[in-house]
């Protein structure tokens, strides 16, 4: 089946509400997402959960999950000597406040049956209905900006972080960022089956999927139990840049209502007390760091012209493209910038300088101007400068 531009534009049009749904902030719509569950349960041909809980985040919730599996061990009323993360003991008292009692397990997980399952059984009916083209070019057009936007950028990024944080603050949690269920963020996937079942009317694809649409569209991350079920708040503050990843210089990129959040820099996760260090940061402070990774975030915030100036950079040459600037950092390739000079004046007469980061192995500001184009020095002619 080949699919008329019609159709795809219909498919496009799809993914964009998915994709506003995957990057929706503030409060849960509980009670929708909460009879989306049931649903979810009753197409898989299980019965509904007893209980439903709610936490404020997906860090929350991964703990609670752990609670009810029996991965982590509930705090004791009294326990002497024990330390555990106060954000842990928080957890476990809002599920006791919601009718858990320390030691109640749910059952085994239900992941497989509710998402994988139903997910595997509509990708079947779609391949036979559209075929192996079909399928693809519907899938290009209504998922093909939502998996790098969503998956790659937001949640990856925060199962990365989830996972790490709780390998160091409780270990036996870790394993339930794996068992979660993605809530709004599978919209990267969901668009396109929505997309294919209006293509293919007939083909029925989309029931077996209306409940977890239901959950994604009113919940964030969740867990799926044979006796119970876990949801997690959507964030209240979702901070991206220009091209959509996590970004803030003053807040977590990404925050939850109990207060967990992600520090992200254009992109990379970084370090809370490293996102407080930034407003005040000096050369002193971006030399003595050993991670590189880190003290690019830093060099970035910082200003690399800013940072070639003070901390005493090399002139390596000049010609009439720029000058090319050079200095070591430890630990890490040398940072090498090519000065340009815009040719066409600002409105007041000025004229802008411009720093381009190039390769290391560059020897000349020509060299690295053709760079920037993907050319060589020798293909590098232009007719005009502008």
């Amino acid at each position: 089946m080949r699919l008329t531009h019609t159709q795809e534009s219909m498919a496009a049009a799809i993914e964009d509400q998915w994709l506003a749904a995957a990057m929706e902030t503030g409060p849960a719509d509980r009670a929708a997402a909460e009879e989306g569950v049931r649903e979810a349960y009753r197409l898989a041909g299980a019965e509904p959960p007893e209980r439903i809980y709610w936490l404020g985040s997906p860090r929350a919730a991964a703990a609670a999950a752990a609670l009810l599996s029996g991965a982590v061990e509930p705090i004791p009323d009294a326990a002497p000597g024990r330390e555990v993360p106060e954000w842990f003991a928080e957890a476990q008292g809002e599920l006791r406040r919601q009718g858990w009692a320390p030691g109640e397990r749910a059952g085994r997980s239900m992941r497989g049956l509710v998402r994988t399952a139903p997910w595997a059984a509509a990708r079947k009916g779609a391949l036979a209905a559209l075929g192996a083209e079909g399928w693809a070019q519907l899938s290009a057009a209504a998922g093909r900006r939502s998996w790098p936007l969503v998956m790659d950028m937001v949640a990856g990024r925060l199962r990365s972080r989830l996972g790490e944080d709780l390998a160091v603050e409780l270990p036996g949690a870790g394993p339930a960022v794996l068992d979660a269920v993605y809530g709004q963020h599978d919209g990267t996937w969901l668009s396109t089956f929505e997309a294919a079942a209006r293509v293919c009317p007939g083909a029925d694809l989309m029931t077996g999927l209306a409940g977890l649409a239901r959950v994604a569209r009113h919940s964030g991350w969740w867990w799926a139990f044979e006796g119970a079920a876990v949801l997690s708040e959507r964030p209240v503050t979702l901070a991206r840049d220009n091209v959509g990843r996590l970004h803030r210089g003053d807040g977590p990129a990404m925050e939850f209502t109990d207060g967990y959040g992600l520090w992200a820099w254009r992109g990379m996760p970084i370090p809370s007390d490293l996102a407080a260090e930034l407003p005040s940061l000096t050369v002193d402070r971006v030399r003595r760091e050993t991670n590189a990774e880190i003290r690019r975030v830093m060099l970035e915030h910082f200003g690399y012209e800013r940072y070639l100036s003070e901390a005493g950079a090399t002139r390596m040459g000049s010609d009439e493209t720029g000058t090319l600037w050079r200095l070591d950092l430890p630990g890490d390739e040398p940072l090498v910038m090519v000065e340009v000079i815009n040719s066409t004046p600002e409105p007041d007469g000025t004229s802008r300088v411009y720093w381009l980061r190039v390769p290391p192995v560059t020897r000349s500001a020509r060299e690295g101007v053709a760079w920037t184009f993907g050319l060589t020095e020798q293909e590098y002619q232009p007719l005009i400068q502008t």
